[in-house]
């Protein structure tokens, strides 16, 4: 196609919106010009052309025969391309949502709450994709994260999500050995965590926790540090998020949580608007966050 043989865009629709709506005032209208814009664009298109394409009617306006042929094809070519805009727009609303997010994450905070949201909006399908890695949203294809850390990431909208709220926890028979806060004590008992994961280390250090090498145990992922934990093989260190359940069944008990940190969870987006589909899920994330 040679855009160079095709008239002025603005001159088309001009003409296309008269012919359908049978006048120049009303084309003026839908579009928003003046009546004398219309009248010159399509007076411009017929000198283009060579064409007369509309001849006066009595008190309105009527088509020539060379007129109704390109007012034919006019309304053909822009609802293809109306329809190629809707299309776009609403690409990819079929596919579910990437989420980001740790393992730990959302195993234990997560997947408990989120048939809360599915029951909600079953129309809103979600891909969760558990990892370490920070990912990179725009390149990796996601629509948001959740992380730990203390925000502020670079090239993307970071929003507090819920506190991080660590604790060292444990069963309640071992627990009984080691007064509530004695770091001390804690240190000198079995230690229970995962290979490479960066909260405990981070949490750890500013709280002036170290512990033994020889008493520590590591594991590959969190949720073995946690089954090793409720199975009594020792304390480990958890998102208070994340242990909830236990600590409210009383199946662990909490020993120490030290002072507050700015550690958290944080959801993270790609800059500028979201796609309603993801506000949907952001706002519940928040709702359920706040309690």
């Amino acid at each position: 196609m040679n855009w160079r043989d095709i008239p002025s865009l603005s001159a088309l629709r001009a003409f296309e919106a008269m012919a359908r709506l049978g006048g120049f005032s009303l084309a003026a209208r839908e579009l928003n010009v003046t009546h004398a814009a219309i009248a010159q664009h399509v007076r411009g298109l017929e000198a283009e052309l060579g064409q007369t394409l509309v001849v006066r009617e009595g008190r309105g306006m009527g088509l020539t025969e060379a007129g109704r042929t390109l007012a034919a094809s006019l309304g053909d070519g822009f609802a293809e391309i109306a329809n190629g805009v809707a299309a776009t727009r609403g690409f990819g609303m079929d596919r579910p949502l990437q989420i980001a997010t740790t393992p730990s994450f959302a195993e234990n905070w997560l997947m408990p709450r989120i048939g809360a949201f599915w029951a909600e909006h079953p129309e809103i399908k979600l891909a969760m994709v558990p990892g370490y890695d920070l990912v990179n949203l725009k390149r990796d294809g996601f629509d948001m994260a959740i992380r730990y850390g203390r925000g502020g990431w670079d090239d993307v909208d970071s929003e507090y999500l819920v506190s991080a709220g660590n604790v060292v926890v444990a069963i309640p028979e071992l627990a009984a050995h080691v007064p509530y806060g004695d770091i001390k004590a804690l240190q000198s008992q079995n230690w229970l965590q995962e290979t490479g994961r960066a909260e405990p280390r981070a949490w750890q250090i500013e709280q002036g926790l170290e512990f033994d090498p020889d008493k520590i145990n590591e594991f590959t992922m969190n949720t073995m540090v946690l089954a090793a934990t409720r199975a009594g093989y020792g304390f480990s260190l958890q998102g208070k998020a994340l242990v909830e359940a236990d600590l409210e069944s009383g199946r662990l008990v909490s020993v120490f949580e030290g002072k507050s940190s700015d550690l958290a969870y944080y959801i993270l987006t790609k800059p500028g608007a979201l796609p309603a589909r993801l506000k949907v899920f952001r706002n519940w994330l928040r709702q359920v966050a706040q309690g």
